[in-house]
């Protein structure tokens, strides 16, 4: 009897592991989690990593810790600086001449959501929580819960495939929609952190591996920080780019005007410069204060509210990490932060994003993954948005299908190498000529690793566009159409890193540049980019290419 004890006793214990071991397997799966955290208009120059003039404030030391026990990317580039065609990019893998968004009025259809359609075949389940922005709802995510449009900084609504209360939205003059909407109370920022982990911990499947996009709105415009963080910051001095003092050779006719006639017009500033928009506006200093002092109060404020939004999206991201650390998922999940474009954040006298300039065209990219990649490892490969899609599919295990322009960097990020034949330039194109006042003229050009070509061809795609976006604060008689000066911008970007001199004319560079204009010529065909349907755009190109 004692001997039957015994062995029953045993016979239970060793049932019982081999059942825990079945369990822990169904619970941890052999493909990585992944978590896409990216916050809107969240810039290099606001993350300690990046080594910029704020990092000795300190901003993200959660943030921070993806690069020291990760990787950075200091070549990453969106390929149109602003928030749903980069979004759309993100989303497809291809340019937006391809996909079809080149503007905020853009939309992505359930067919056009590739990235998580290919991360369900390969056996995700997929999440979107946070700022969506591309007009039809994210139905090809198994789990979502987004703004609608914008959405609000405090108290937001979001919706979701169920549950809440059915609400009408206009997400744009000819799309209206009902969905499932509901009220939150608190931060945005708050908010979507809260609905993440409780989608984590409760709503999951927890036998497949899980790949989820947490899309954050801070901090983008205008910048409404949550009352626990009004003290950030608030006795400190934000230090100045030079540039925002003097712009030097920065620029040409096509941002300046002839005989600098638009520098009121051109390009939302900070202080007093532009007449239409600029930041002391937003930030509500008294007009009647003279630059330099009404710039230099209107920078102190926009940076530290700014950074404050920022302060707040770190405080949450270790939240994050923090439920990820209690349930031993922090080593097998790939964790990648980023954002949605850059951001001016005073150089040049600019805010805002749209630009080609650097500022504005680079994004933060840190993936933390200590199975393979290198604990604070660099790369300087030349990546942009369209290559994001490709390289989580190929970090989930999956190829890059072929419908995608873009390439999965995966390698480099865990040897550091460049394989053979590895783009060695990347393309941008803003379509929204003299939009939403802060009046960015159209343009295109090439990124290199040393150099860019910018060309301001001056014109709007869309000609039947008539919009409020589009008024001038004066004489607008003297524009023809809202047309701009046409003009080519290059900079020398070894010896001129912060794109203080223009050097397009400068026969020193004739051959460089007449290289890049080659180069140029072929991205765009590459692309996919035919100006054939704006023959507008199209006469100026084609006039002004060899000037």
């Amino acid at each position: 009897m004692k001997f039957y004890s015994i062995f029953s006793f045993a016979f239970c214990a060793l049932m019982s592991l081999s059942c825990k071991s079945k369990e822990t397997e169904a619970v941890t799966p052999t493909q990585p989690n992944i978590i896409y955290i990216m916050s809107d208009d969240h810039t290099t120059q606001g993350i300690g990593a990046y080594g910029s003039r704020l990092a000795s404030l300190n901003p993200t030391p959660t943030i921070d810790r993806i690069a020291k026990e990760g990787v950075m990317l200091e070549n990453v580039f969106c390929t149109n600086s602003i928030c749903t065609p980069s979004r759309a990019s993100i989303l497809t893998g291809q340019y937006g001449q391809v996909n079809g968004v080149v503007d905020l009025s853009g939309r992505l259809s359930k067919e056009d959501q590739h990235l998580p359609r290919e991360m369900g075949v390969l056996g995700y389940q997929t999440a979107m929580i946070g700022k969506w922005h591309l007009k039809h709802a994210p139905e090809a995510f198994d789990y979502y819960n987004v703004l609608p449009g914008q959405g609000d900084y405090f108290n937001p609504t979001l919706y979701s495939r169920e549950g809440g209360e059915p609400t009408e939205f206009r997400f744009e003059e000819d799309l209206v929609r009902t969905v499932n909407a509901t009220k939150y109370d608190g931060h945005s920022t708050d908010v979507i952190t809260d609905i993440a982990l409780d989608w984590l911990k409760n709503k999951r499947d927890k036998n497949k591996p899980f790949f989820l996009m947490q899309h954050y709105k801070a901090p983008h415009d205008f910048f409404e920080f949550a009352p626990r963080y009004k003290d950030y910051l608030e006795d400190s001095n934000i230090p100045e780019p030079e540039s925002l003092w003097d712009n030097k050779n920065n620029g040409s006719v096509g941002t300046r005007g002839y005989n600098n006639s638009l520098l009121d017009t051109i390009g939302s500033s900070i202080g007093h410069r532009n007449v239409i928009r600029n930041m002391g506006m937003h930030m509500e200093i008294d007009p009647s204060i003279p630059d330099p002092e009404y710039k230099r109060l209107a920078y102190q404020e926009y940076l530290k509210r700014y950074l404050r939004c920022v302060k707040g999206v770190d405080d949450n991201v270790k939240r994050l990490f923090d439920y990820l650390e209690a349930e031993g998922l922090m080593n097998n999940t790939i964790i990648i932060y980023t954002g949605d474009q850059g951001f001016m954040l005073g150089e040049h006298d600019y805010i805002d994003k749209r630009w080609m300039y650097e500022e504005s065209m680079r994004m933060p990219f840190l993936v933390r993954y200590p199975k393979t990649i290198k604990a604070g490892s660099k790369v300087d490969a030349i990546i942009n948005n369209t290559d994001f899609a490709p390289t989580i599919i190929g970090m989930a295990g999956g190829d890059t299908p072929e419908y995608m322009q873009g390439s999965s960097f995966k390698d480099i990020i865990e040897t550091g190498a460049e394989p053979e034949g590895w783009k060695q330039e990347t393309y941008y194109r803003y379509w929204m000529h003299m939009a939403h006042k802060h009046n960015n003229p159209g343009h295109f050009g090439i990124r290199t690793k040393d150099y860019k070509l910018i060309f301001f061809y001056g014109r709007d795609y869309n000609t039947e566009r008539n919009t409020e976006a589009q008024e001038w604060a004066h004489n607008p008689e003297s524009m023809s159409d809202f047309e701009t000066p046409p003009a080519w911008e290059f900079y020398d970007l070894r010896n001129d890193p912060k794109e203080m001199d223009n050097r397009y004319g400068d026969e020193n560079y004739a051959d460089i540049v007449a290289d890049l204009k080659v180069r140029l010529k072929n991205l765009r065909t590459e692309v996919k980019e035919d100006d054939s349907k704006y023959p507008q755009i199209a006469e100026v190109v084609e006039e002004y290419w060899d000037k």
